[in-house]
């Protein structure tokens, strides 16, 4: 089997998370800045196999945009022109960036270390793939 591969995409950085080749765990890959997002992906497809990305698609309680839905289309946009057989499918991302803090204070991580947007957009991403996973199985 291939990978999954989630984006939690922001406006600077840009969490990556995927699944293990039998698509049973999900583990945080990195944190990159935005628009290095293609380049990444590029360079990753080389060596690992990836049937889906899922990307994050912010809204608000009421399913209205929020300032991170634009920019989350336009990201989709870019990966289906680079990648066009590559399936790619928007899930819902409300509350994973709270969902990750929250993460980091359970695993006893240090307020310094929980101040680190890259871990907690790497987590948010590896949260939403999980929930992802949860929601196929």
């Amino acid at each position: 089997m291939a990978r999954i591969l989630a984006i939690d995409y922001g406006g600077k950085r840009t969490g990556i998370a995927v699944t293990d080749p039998l698509q049973i765990i999900a583990t945080g890959l990195t944190t990159i800045e935005s628009p290095q997002l293609i380049p990444f992906l590029k360079n990753y497809f080389l060596t690992e196999t990836v049937e889906l990305i899922i990307i994050g698609l912010p809204k608000n309680w009421d399913e209205s945009d929020t300032h991170g839905t634009a920019p989350a289309r336009k990201a989709i946009e870019r990966i289906k022109k680079e990648f066009p057989d590559m399936p790619v499918k928007d899930v819902d991302e409300r509350f994973t960036s709270k969902m990750a803090k929250d993460a980091m204070i359970e695993m006893g991580m240090k307020k310094k270390d929980r101040r680190d947007k890259k871990l907690v957009d790497e987590i948010a991403a590896t949260i939403m793939l999980q929930e992802y996973l949860q929601s196929i199985s």
